[in-house]
């Protein structure tokens, strides 16, 4: 089974630029997408309903800001839209696809660049996330796979300029941290199961034209539990992919 996650920074824009034609292309069996920025009824109807996907749309009540949505070539057994929590639901951030063999989060973290309230929110929205998984493996459901932006470098090797970025949002102390946790958590970093190296990135600014000089950040993930470990056979960044400020990024599972 191969699964992409893409932030496209507005899907309206994304889809005039050949999203679709690229999802053809690339024929993944889900694919999640951050920061659409659109509710459906502001879609073209191939996009809400994408020839050989059903799409499932998660919207921020306030137009053109955030949302998420997961195309699947085969319907999940249950989704759900959101954490269950009215403060942070509202923005659209979350989509869970319940399957056979594993939970899939596709997440659009918040970012904290704004002011101290935001950053708040953002490592408040983490830790709700944490209690969301632990509820889960309640639940059984203990396979659990989580992509998405994250919006936050986890190692100097994850930024091109980490000296630089300490005090930023994306590379704060408790903002790394938190990756920390989630690891400790049971999760593992799929990319680095396969790449140790620095240098690969899934984010570049676009207003100083980092992208051709490769200044960029690592903030797109997937992470699965370490149960999962044995079903990872690749982990991969498609950094050749334009369209947005971020690339895709992806695995592949045997389920």
């Amino acid at each position: 089974m191969r699964l992409l996650s893409w932030n496209v920074n507005g899907v309206r824009a994304a889809y005039k630029k050949g999203l679709l034609d690229w999802v053809k292309k690339e024929s993944p069996d889900i694919l999640c997408l951050q920061e659409t920025k659109a509710q459906p009824d502001q879609l073209p109807e191939d996009l809400v309903d994408p020839s050989g996907y059903q799409a499932e749309w998660h919207w921020s009540e306030r137009k053109g800001y955030s949302g998420v949505a997961t195309l699947h070539k085969k319907s999940p057994l249950e989704l759900r839209r959101g954490f269950g929590m009215e403060r942070f639901d509202g923005e659209g951030r979350v989509l869970v696809s319940v399957y056979e063999g594993f939970t899939l989060f596709n997440i659009y973290f918040p970012n904290g660049k704004r002011d101290a309230e935001r950053l708040r929110f953002k490592m408040d929205f983490y830790d709700a996330f944490l209690k969301t998984v632990d509820n889960c493996r309640k639940n059984g459901e203990d396979r659990i796979v989580l992509c998405g932006d994250v919006n936050t470098a986890h190692q100097e090797i994850d930024l091109a300029h980490p000296k630089e970025n300490s005090q930023t949002s994306g590379f704060l102390p408790e903002e790394r941290a938190w990756i920390d946790k989630l690891l400790a958590h049971g999760f593992l970093d799929t990319f680095r199961e396969f790449e140790k190296e620095g240098g690969r990135y899934t984010w570049w600014d676009q207003l100083t034209r980092a992208r051709s000089r490769n200044v960029g950040w690592r903030l797109d993930y997937f992470f699965v539990t370490d149960n999962l470990r044995p079903k990872l056979k690749s982990a991969f960044i498609l950094p050749d992919v334009m369209g947005s400020d971020h690339c895709p990024v992806g695995i592949e599972l045997t389920v």
